[in-house]
């Protein structure tokens, strides 16, 4: 299942809490890594090698667990495409057939209600809902299950380990679970990130 949305919604720390409440694969934003390593503006010409660095990380992650893993993501070539169409209104011709063909069993969109944090490196703080909305269309478009996530911190853990189980349950199959207390209100931010990245 892959976790999604605009920037600052809080995706890389609830991913991070959700790994750990279900003892599931983490799967990391290739993105950011990415953009730490070239240090400079992203062009359309990165979002190519952006996407393969995902799908070779997602596929190096499934390999290493076997078929009964649970990978969550924390984000997708969903997310690349949206950002592709909002920086410069195209994608590369096989990006989108690309993300339809990955589409997860599950789609956690998070909502832009939690608290804005300027980094000196995201850009959206005056278009966020402008953004999200793109998500939005982008989530509802692929055809793949999907829940929206808002509230307070511990709220959003909720719904998510609620739809993560709903979602098991019908698989008829549980990982083993680590029980840890939900997170607070005061749940530490995603770490900066290029604003090109998701």
């Amino acid at each position: 299942m892959v976790l999604t949305g605009s920037e600052s919604t809080g995706k890389t720390v609830l991913a991070g809490q959700l790994a750990a409440r279900f003892g599931a694969t983490l799967v990391p934003e290739y993105a950011r890594e990415y953009a730490r390593r070239v240090g400079r503006p992203l062009t359309f010409d990165d979002h190519a090698p952006i996407a393969h660095g995902q799908m070779a990380a997602e596929e190096k992650h499934a390999a290493s667990g076997g078929d009964s893993t649970l990978l969550i993501q924390d984000t997708d070539l969903l997310s690349t495409l949206v950002y592709c169409h909002h920086y410069y209104d195209q994608h590369p011709s096989w990006l989108a057939s690309a993300a339809r063909e990955r589409r997860p069993d599950l789609y956690l969109l998070l909502e832009t209600d939690a608290p804005w944090v300027p980094d000196g490196v995201r850009d959206m703080g005056h278009r966020r809902e402008e953004v999200q909305q793109l998500f939005r269309e982008a989530v509802s478009a692929s055809g793949a299950p999907y829940v929206t996530v808002s509230g307070s911190w511990p709220e959003r853990f909720e719904i998510a380990v609620n739809a993560i189980q709903s979602l098991l349950d019908r698989a008829s199959w549980n990982p083993p679970v680590r029980r840890q207390p939900p997170p607070t209100r005061d749940a530490p931010r995603s770490p900066s990130r290029d604003p090109r990245t998701a």
